[in-house]
């Protein structure tokens, strides 16, 4: 009887030790399916969309203190256009989110807790709808644009989905090797795989979708390692230092570049006094030329890869 005690005593420390590793395992496969399966519905979704912008009414107030602005635009988004070519079961107002499963409360891959939800674009960074800089040549640079109330809906598939909009977003992205990247926003989405299920975390459960350009879009998506590599690395460098630090991580493309700054807040240790390298090459005159992206501006610019960046890497 001693012996079998001992034995009983022993499966249960060794399942204790194991038990919580085997389920985040298995959580992680499971979330990375259901984020990829989520991505390509998008993607093939959003690719039936004639266009991304119009949709709704965006108007400020006509004085400080005045009722008379309106925002119906990320709500007419769903109801009118992505509802049209993706299976969604319920829409919501950004007063009303919580019905559609969106959590309350988030916690950022940084580890920082976000609660209330965030209920406009602003909140996901400020920098998309309000910034001014000076630029490289010394000249002034500002962008602003409407700060638009968020919307949600549930899929078919039982996610819930926030909804951040820009109706006024450009075309044409990509016609110029330094741009910001802000106007050609149109629609970033903010998922949670489980509802409020838990554990409602950036990385894990939740995630982002974002589309850019406002005809023959491109949507992207991107999950960071949690925080950027050490130091600035060298462009020459900077592909083979994400793989030599993890096998799973890549540089991110000029897309999942936009992706991340769109959601600075959620993803979190961003440096935003810095410029990072993405995977973007170009040729000009028989020379190699790398692509860095600001999260401190959204700026996006090209230069030699002798120079050296910060480097953030994302999952495969």
């Amino acid at each position: 009887m001693a012996e079998i005690l001992l034995s009983l005593t022993i499966i249960g420390v060794v399942a204790a030790i194991t038990l919580p590793s085997l389920t985040g395992n298995i959580n992680e496969r499971t979330w990375n399916t259901q984020r990829k399966a989520l991505y390509a519905r998008f993607s093939q979704a959003i690719a039936l969309m004639p266009a991304l912008n119009g949709y709704g009414t965006l108007k400020e107030e006509s004085s400080a203190g005045a009722s008379d602005a309106e925002d119906t635009a990320a709500e007419t988004f769903v109801a009118s256009g992505l509802s049209k070519v993706l299976k969604i079961n319920n829409i919501c107002d950004s007063e009303h989110l919580q019905d559609c499963g969106i959590p309350n409360k988030l916690t950022t891959m940084k580890g920082d807790i976000i609660t209330p939800f965030p209920l406009k674009m602003s909140e996901l960074n400020s920098d998309m709808v309000n910034v001014s800089w000076l630029a490289y040549n010394g000249n002034p640079y500002s962008y602003s644009q409407l700060d638009t109330k968020a919307a949600a809906f549930e899929t078919a598939n039982g996610e819930s989905i926030a909804v951040f909009y820009n109706p006024n977003c450009s075309a044409d992205f990509e016609s110029r090797t330094t741009m910001q990247s802000q106007p050609y926003v149109c629609v970033n989405f903010v998922y949670d795989l489980n509802g409020t299920k838990g554990p409602n975390t950036v990385g894990k459960d939740i995630g982002f979708i974002t589309a850019v350009n406002s005809v023959d879009s491109v949507v992207s998506t991107a999950v960071p390692l949690a925080s950027n590599l050490q130091g600035t690395i060298v462009g020459n460098a900077a592909p083979k230092a994400c793989s030599s630090y993890d096998s799973e991580s890549r540089l991110p493309n000029l897309y999942e570049a936009i992706t991340l700054f769109v959601n600075r807040d959620l993803v979190g240790n961003m440096e935003t006094t810095k410029v990072y390298w993405t995977s973007k090459l170009s040729v000009d005159n028989g020379a190699l030329y790398g692509t860095y992206f600001s999260f401190g501006n959204g700026h996006i610019s090209v230069t030699p890869r002798t120079g050296s960046a910060l480097v953030r890497c994302i999952k495969r």
